[in-house]
């Protein structure tokens, strides 16, 4: 993978399936959260499944989508609790801390862009400390809008000031990379693995790295 680190300054970085193993959040909704909501309702777990899924695909690229709050009040459950009953689940994807002390190293401004509510981004920074690799951390919660609508990318060069043509972005999502693109980010990457249990995936619009390793060349 070759990047021209010259021409960037400003390197944003996602969270879950980029910096952190997608495995947690994919076994806790499609499994964990059924199983307990099975269990609190007496019903069988095939019943709760499908409409567990088709309740959260209604809100799917929307906020609600991503928040603990929404969906903690839609399911009548303590969402953020029972993550912590799975967080020996909460890992780091390969190489991401030796990739974010690299940027450090020559000067990259590091940035995390989330669309995590900010309780299970305070979850993750307790079991992995990767925050005291960054530079700063933004949770779309923040600004109100998610990730996939441009007022959170306006918002977010209102704060923190990146010049667009000079940063890179990196996340697992094409629909995010998309976002990113049309709001005029130069440097893309996706990730092919986000979830080590799952098998990689394929993007026909973004090049995607399987590891951080494939970017510790910074100074090259």
């Amino acid at each position: 993978m070759t990047v021209n680190w010259h021409a960037i300054d400003t390197v944003l970085l996602d969270m879950d399936g980029t910096l952190l193993d997608l495995h947690f959040d994919n076994f806790f909704w499609m499994q964990h959260l059924p199983k307990r909501y099975a269990e609190q309702h007496n019903l069988s777990l095939e019943q709760v499944s499908t409409k567990l899924e088709k309740r959260m695909r209604d809100y799917q690229g929307t906020l609600n989508w991503y928040c603990t709050d929404f969906w903690s009040e839609e399911f009548n459950l303590d969402i953020v609790a029972l993550k912590q009953e799975i967080d020996h689940l909460i890992g780091e994807r390969p190489f991401a801390r030796s990739f974010l002390e690299a940027l450090a190293t020559h000067n990259k401004q590091r940035v995390l862009v989330t669309n995590a509510h900010r309780d299970s981004v305070e979850l993750k920074f307790a079991i992995t400390g990767i925050d005291a690799h960054l530079d700063s951390v933004i949770s779309s919660h923040d600004y109100g809008q998610p990730k996939e609508d441009q007022r959170f990318w306006q918002q977010l060069q209102d704060n923190i000031g990146f010049d667009p043509e000079r940063t890179l972005f990196i996340d697992d999502s094409d629909n995010i990379l998309h976002s990113a693109e049309q709001f005029g980010i130069a440097h893309l990457l996706g990730i092919e693995q986000p979830d080590s249990q799952r098998a990689p995936r394929q993007s026909a619009s973004f090049p995607m790295i399987s590891s951080f390793a494939q970017l510790l060349s910074i100074g090259t």
